[in-house]
């Protein structure tokens, strides 16, 4: 094993900043490059790390659902991110969704007061300058052209696909006599949501505006794949008129209180901030043009005089066939000192993006020590986003395309159980699993017992989130 000096890491998205931190605490020192201020990619708008650029929720906390596993298993190992994350927190029913601002803030001082970390704001062309030690490179998916040009020419032609992103209103501009505060099934504090309810003449008339808008079209040598769990508003309504009641306007578990029944379809609002001014449309990621979003969102009931804090976006994101051109710790077959982490590797979300750079982190953090560093079993969360990039259990011959971890990632259960117990039986399974990996020492210089919670709260609905 290579004992090294320091470690660069190349980006201080949610990724980079993960692993600049773990490695940081474990007394390895770190150079974290970063691009901002001197340039942003055309999604950014702050200045500091860690920006959310889509959605500010990580999503469901519950770990029924595989990413509130993840959430547990990583606040376990000591997330610098995900503590941060719970710092900075807004009400989102059983969802952890923060103030994008104060987040990245947060992260930016937890940088600064790292005496092992030394921060340098400029652009980088390629790894050359530092052969000696590791490198880390988490640029995201949009890589600045320099390079993402070098990384081509080791690996050939990149995967990429669109994602876009979700209006956002301010709060102020809402009428609220229309629209009402409840969360789903009354989860979190019962009114963490605000929601826009539609009668179904008033849906009908509403996918009408949204199938006849100008949309943003890509360039001609450039061929639109969007990414599944994140599809534009209209590439969804174009998959049938129901389409979208069955997806972010589903008004499941959401009575309007003024005539207690369930409206026929719902636009759920989650707020921005911790102060609750600015609301994200959640699901509502689109690719109309600008002008023809702010006059088919301002037709929805309440949403006549809205203003616009964000308007949708629609960017190119890039990722590389990590189970091709990647080794089994994600570094370059021709450069085993250069690695990848976050979403240039295939993975997609914020939780999923840190998660990788915690165990990359940790990858180095035992080959710092002259040890061997083995991911977690195929049956936690961490380990099968780690197995996802390996193409563990990707069937034969399908492509590798970015993935937000879920439980068809997870290694199935041999036994069998009826349904209803099934996804509780796994989360037991991969707990136990997960802390006999954590106490053989691969979480760690030298492993300790974890503890996770005893019970899991059912499950009885889902916010949709992106």
């Amino acid at each position: 094993m290579q004992v090294f000096q320091r470690v660069n890491v190349v980006g201080a998205g949610l990724a980079g900043s993960e692993a600049a931190l773990v490695l940081a605490r474990a007394g390895i020192a770190v150079r974290l490059i970063e691009q901002k201020p001197d340039a942003k990619t055309p999604a950014q708008v702050l200045e500091g790390p860690a920006e959310l650029v889509c959605s500010n929720s990580f999503r469901s906390n519950n770990p029924i659902n595989a990413v509130g596993l993840i959430k547990e298993e990583l606040r376990l190992l000591d997330s610098p991110l995900m503590a941060l994350a719970e710092e900075h927190r807004v009400a989102a029913g059983d969802a952890l969704a923060v103030d994008r601002d104060a987040f990245s803030e947060g992260v930016g001082r937890a940088l600064e007061a790292e005496p092992l970390i030394e921060l340098e704001a400029r652009c980088i062309e390629s790894w050359d300058e530092d052969p000696d030690n590791p490198w880390i490179l988490a640029t995201g998916p949009l890589t600045a052209d320099g390079l993402a040009q070098r990384l081509q020419q080791e690996l050939g032609p990149s995967c990429a696909f669109y994602d876009s992103i979700a209006p956002i209103v301010e709060a102020d501009s809402l009428d609220l006599s229309v629209i009402y505060a409840l969360s789903r099934y009354g989860k979190g504090d019962g009114a963490d949501y605000l929601n826009i309810p539609l009668s179904k003449d008033q849906y009908e008339v509403f996918i009408d505006a949204v199938l006849a808008a100008p949309k943003v079209t890509p360039h001609s040598f450039e061929k639109a794949k969007y990414f599944e769990g994140c599809l534009p508003l209209e590439e969804v309504a174009k998959r049938g008129r129901e389409s979208l009641r069955f997806g972010a306007m589903k008004p499941v578990g959401l009575p309007n209180p003024s005539t207690g029944r369930e409206p026929y379809a719902v636009v759920q609002l989650r707020s921005e901030n911790q102060g609750r001014t600015a609301f994200n449309m959640v699901g509502f990621q689109t690719r109309m043009s600008w002008g023809a979003q702010t006059e088919v969102l301002r037709s929805l009931p309440g949403m006549a005089q809205a203003k616009f804090l964000r308007l949708g976006v629609v960017h190119r994101n890039t990722y590389v066939d990590a189970p091709r051109v990647l080794n089994d710790q994600l570094a370059l077959h021709n450069h085993p000192h250069v690695h990848l982490a976050g979403q240039i590797t295939g993975c997609e979300g914020y939780v999923e993006s840190l998660s990788v750079g915690h165990m990359m982190a940790l990858l180095l953090v035992r080959q710092g020590r002259g040890l061997s560093w083995q991911a977690p079993p195929l049956t936690t969360a961490l380990g099968a986003l780690w197995g996802h990039l390996r193409g563990a259990m990707r069937a034969k011959g399908m492509p590798h395309e970015p993935n937000n971890i879920h439980w068809g990632l997870v290694q199935p259960l041999q036994e069998r159980l009826p349904k209803k117990i099934r996804k509780q039986r796994r989360v037991d399974v991969a707990r136990q699993e997960f802390s006999a990996w954590a106490a053989a020492g691969s979480a760690s210089g030298a492993g300790e017992p974890l503890h996770f919670q005893a019970e899991t709260e059912p499950q009885t609905g889902s916010e949709i989130t992106l």
